[in-house]
């Protein structure tokens, strides 16, 4: 079953990529948001939510089913810190044992936001099934974590899929009292308009979202495995760093109010400035220990880095686009950017994990594609 691109008409190309992926088998289903100056340009959806079961039978993906964005959420947490940092209630360079003091151990004394924010920090490895123990635990575990060995904090890159995203929660949750996932939705996500996103989302959403909740299937090896991440137990768990959830147009929505300069259908939720400092480059032609590439980050997003290779540079935004383009992209299936040269929004997610080359190589094809069917490849 295929619902039709409903939406898609101003981006031919785009939709002909998307659909030959599905024919391919690297994905079921796609959504995709494209706006420009703030004008939707698309807000559509194509192929399955779902590929059916004895229990159930397939369903259409839609504009307004959950999707997993993976580590696309993690700007989220940028956008938190940035709130508290505006308020003075932060210093981006102060050692993150001044809020959490059992976190210096190991070796771990000196990092500092800065640092965790362009994962320089040095403690990348996660001793623990999240699923399994506490909030608590887990960062106790975490504090307990020695610096990696060999590793210069502030120097060394290598991006922290999951381990430093606990840390800017906890520093979240230790500044405001309230737990990261209340407060990520209270103070970004509702005031901007974004109902349906959530990382951490109740059990009561969960049971009333119902068929509402996308599938993510594992396809590298053609099989369609599903994964997990749609069920109670998941998606109701709090991983600041990966287990966002929402229509992919409302992850869109977020990067027009940072394209606006923190400002969106006349709701403020960071000012100017501080977008500017949170996204400009921090981290600049350093070799990534973890992608093996050389990447540009600002504090938290991951900057346009095709000077180091278009076609092999980790969780790219195409070969369109420009210098200070900005986003993050989520596990072999998700991405989300704004382009300010060319007042651009893009976000789209795959329900498909077909590996890493082929996925890069998919956002890359996807991406440069909106360029092109907009005609912004001068």
């Amino acid at each position: 079953m295929t619902s039709g691109a409903v939406g898609m008409e101003k981006l031919p190309k785009t939709a002909s990529v998307i659909a030959e992926g599905m024919e391919r088998g690297l994905h079921v289903g796609a959504q995709v948001y494209v706006s420009m100056e703030g004008a939707v340009v698309a807000d559509a959806a194509m192929g399955s939510a779902f590929l059916g079961d004895a229990e159930r039978p397939e369903r259409a993906l839609t504009p307004g089913t959950l999707v997993s964005w993976q580590s696309a959420c993690k700007p989220v947490g940028a956008v938190a810190i940035a709130q508290l940092w505006e308020a003075g209630h932060l210093d981006l360079d102060a050692p993150v044992a001044d809020l959490i003091p059992d976190f210096a151990a190991g070796g771990k004394a000196a990092i500092t936001m800065r640092h965790i924010l362009t994962h320089t920090g040095g403690f990348r490895s996660v001793p623990f099934d999240d699923a399994k123990i506490s909030w608590d635990e887990c960062i106790a575990r975490l504090c307990a974590t020695p610096l990696e060995q060999g590793w210069s904090v502030g120097e060394t890159a290598g991006y922290h899929a999951r381990s430093s995203w606990y840390i800017v929660g906890e520093v979240v949750r230790r500044i405001s009292g309230r737990a990261y996932s209340g407060y990520v939705r209270d103070e970004i996500f509702l005031p901007l308009g974004l109902s349906d996103s959530w990382i951490g989302m109740t059990s009561s959403a969960h049971e009333a979202y119902g068929d509402r909740m996308a599938v993510t299937y594992q396809t590298a090896k053609g099989a369609q495995e599903p994964y997990d991440y749609h069920t109670r137990d998941q998606a109701t768990l709090c991983r600041p760093g990966g287990n966002g959830m929402g229509p992919i147009r409302e992850l869109g929505r977020f990067y027009e109010c940072l394209q606006g300069g923190g400002e969106r259908a006349g709701t403020r939720i960071v000012e100017e400035a501080t977008v500017r400092e949170f996204t400009q480059p921090h981290r600049i032609g350093s070799f990534d220990e973890t992608f093996k590439h050389r990447m540009d980050w600002g504090l938290g997003f991951i900057i346009n880095s095709n000077r180091y290779g278009i076609q092999t540079v980790p969780y790219g935004y195409g070969k369109h686009s420009g210098e200070s383009t900005f986003g993050h992209g989520g596990y072999q299936s998700t991405s989300g950017f704004a382009d300010p040269d060319h007042g651009l929004v893009v976000a789209v997610a795959f329900n498909g994990t077909p590996g890493e080359p082929k996925h890069g190589k998919r956002i890359r094809d996807v991406a440069s594609a909106v360029y092109e069917d907009l005609g912004l490849t001068v």
